[in-house]
């Protein structure tokens, strides 16, 4: 797993329960003492291992905890920006789903993400299947269509289907995780404010 994804986690848990259960999370992980170099390429069993201390220390459900990483992630500007660069509104982020693993190869060519395959089952509903080598993305992906949803302004529900009974959250699903999407109302709300060039001088 690229250090850049292992840095996300602790940097999420850092902005919203502090630095302090940060560490303990490391310690609880039995990680090595220093942070992660994002560029760098660690065993994915670190990951894991992180995942699960974090909700050990939080009392939190994997697939809730990982959503929440997702939601988190779309309030890093650089994440933001890529995201939003898919379509003008939350329909066309929907239809470039399937072109974001390329996109972000494009900035980062070591980073795996797992693939995307965005269909339309009716008007204003979707299904995402998500194909990873770890479990759990298809929550992390949730947690982002949601965050995604209140950027562009639009209403949708978002929902992880529960996996087959005796199945492992540790084990990644043969047959791919779903995210289903229904979009309610895409002008709900007024979406924030974005631009694909940026401005001078800013920040």
């Amino acid at each position: 797993m690229l250090g850049l994804i292992n840095r996300s986690i602790e940097t999420f848990l850092t902005d919203t329960h502090g630095a302090a259960l940060c560490a303990r999370v490391r310690r609880r992980a039995d990680l090595p003492g220093e942070s992660y170099e994002p560029l760098l390429q660690y065993d994915d069993a670190q990951t894991l291992r992180l995942i699960d201390a974090a909700c050990d220390e939080l009392g939190r459900a994997r697939s809730e905890f990982l959503e929440d990483l997702g939601a988190h992630l779309c309030s890093r500007e650089a994440v933001r920006r890529l995201l939003r660069y898919g379509g003008c509104d939350y329909r066309g982020f929907l239809n470039s789903l399937n072109e974001l693993n390329d996109r972000a190869r494009m900035a980062l060519p070591d980073l795996k993400l797992p693939n995307l395959h965005l269909v339309a089952t009716q008007p204003g509903q979707f299904r995402l299947r998500v194909a990873a080598d770890l479990p759990g993305w298809g929550a992390v992906l949730a947690g982002i269509l949601r965050a995604m949803a209140d950027d562009y302004g639009s209403l949708a529900l978002i929902e992880v289907p529960p996996r087959a009974p005796g199945g492992d959250l540790r084990d990644p699903d043969p047959m791919g995780e779903t995210v289903t999407i229904q979009l309610l109302d895409a002008t709900h709300a007024e979406a924030r404010q974005f631009a694909l060039a940026r401005m001078i001088g800013e920040v």
